[in-house]
């Protein structure tokens, strides 16, 4: 596969404004790297915050983004064009879901393979974590919103024939949800409570307890319409409730004999209130552990006597590793991660701004935006 001398890109040079499309030279891989040809690359509703209101304040939160005008897209999917010399993971050919999460790679973090604590963690894409980033941008300074980009081979996960371009770009959120359950260790004795379950983050955490072997799942979002189609994926596993209808944790208590769940993972959107969450953690079992992987921002009152007399763990989660990229690609093929759930809203670079504006009408997590380049 010979890949053009150049390409077509959506950038964005201002923020906030809309993206212009743009022929750009055909970025060249180095020893190490692998270009691929995007044909998928997904588009969460995060994104039109990272746009338009992270790209001016961000500077100011250390959490920088690429320097403009620069290419975003956050999790991209195709075939690789062309490999690094020192490349032995994957071959020109092969389809791959390219993971966004870039590091250093030789810090004591990476080779032991605590990714998420390197100094210059970030995503590819879309924003970084500290003004280490900057370096990460200059070696690998555009995301998914082109024909072609450039990743480092780890980042490059196969997948089967069976799996979609677009169904592979949904693995970003679906990762960070099947992370957070992973770090909690859900197996095939877990109760599970998922919060925000029926949005992108959420509903990506209810079919990663399904394919981790859940036993039991306990389902909250608003919206009881999209509640019921939740349920309807596995109706014997999953129960839902609506946050409208009363008290999380009094409902868990009652589903659980009074014991509450073993795992609570909180996937609230940006925006919702602290007290969501703090039914979430109210609902956990002696021993239990609660895992935030979504948008609170704000400070939540912990009694730390409680979590200590309780033993209950509170943990952060962010993203997802390469291990479990290839953990997600397995179990996508075998059936047990079902991807079908998604339903493809496509569009084309020349259409990108409309379909950033149209994201608002989406079905729940039910709803996978993407662009094909």
């Amino acid at each position: 596969m010979k890949a053009a001398a150049t390409m077509r890109a959506a950038r964005m040079h201002e923020a906030g404004a809309r993206l212009i499309v743009e022929e750009l030279p055909t970025p060249i891989p180095g020893n190490e790297d692998v270009l691929i040809r995007v044909r998928s690359c997904g588009m969460v509703p995060n994104l039109l915050n990272v746009l338009h209101q992270l790209a001016k304040i961000a500077p100011g939160l250390g959490m920088p983004l690429p320097p403009l005008p620069a290419v975003f897209g956050l999790d991209p999917a195709g075939e690789v064009a062309q490999v690094g010399a020192h490349v032995k993971n994957v071959a020109v050919g092969d389809r791959v879901y390219v993971n966004p999460m870039r590091v250093c790679g030789t810090c004591r973090h990476c080779v032991d393979g605590d990714f998420a604590a390197c100094r210059h963690y970030t995503f590819n894409g879309y924003f970084g974590f500290s003004h280490n980033s900057l370096e990460i941008y200059d070696r690998y300074p555009s995301g998914g919103m082109a024909e072609y980009m450039v990743a480092p081979s780890y980042a490059a996960v196969k997948l089967a024939d069976q799996t979609s371009f677009d169904q592979a770009a949904r693995l970003g959120y679906v990762g960070t949800a099947y992370s957070a359950l992973r770090r909690s260790n859900v197996g095939p004795e877990s109760t599970v409570l998922i919060t925000g379950a029926s949005g992108t983050l959420g509903l990506g955490g209810v079919i990663s307890a399904l394919a981790l072997g859940a036993k039991r799942i306990f389902a909250v979002a608003r919206d009881r319409d999209l509640l019921a189609e939740v349920k309807a994926i596995s109706p014997g596993r999953i129960e839902t409730m609506s946050s409208l209808d009363g008290s999380v944790r009094e409902w868990i208590k009652d589903m659980t004999a009074g014991e509450g769940v073993d795992v609570a993972v909180d996937c609230l959107p940006y925006g919702a209130p602290v007290e969501q969450f703090l039914e979430a953690y109210h609902s956990v079992r002696r021993g239990g552990c609660v895992v935030n992987a979504g948008g609170i921002t704000e400070a939540i009152p912990v009694f730390l006597h409680d979590l200590m007399t309780r033993n209950i763990s509170l943990v952060g989660s962010l993203w997802f590793t390469p291990r479990e990229a290839r953990e997600m690609a397995a179990l996508a093929e075998s059936g047990l991660l079902d991807l079908s759930i998604f339903e493809t809203c496509a569009c084309t670079l020349d259409t990108v701004n409309d379909a950033l504006g149209d994201m608002s009408a989406r079905r729940g997590g039910f709803s996978n935006y993407v662009v094909n380049p």
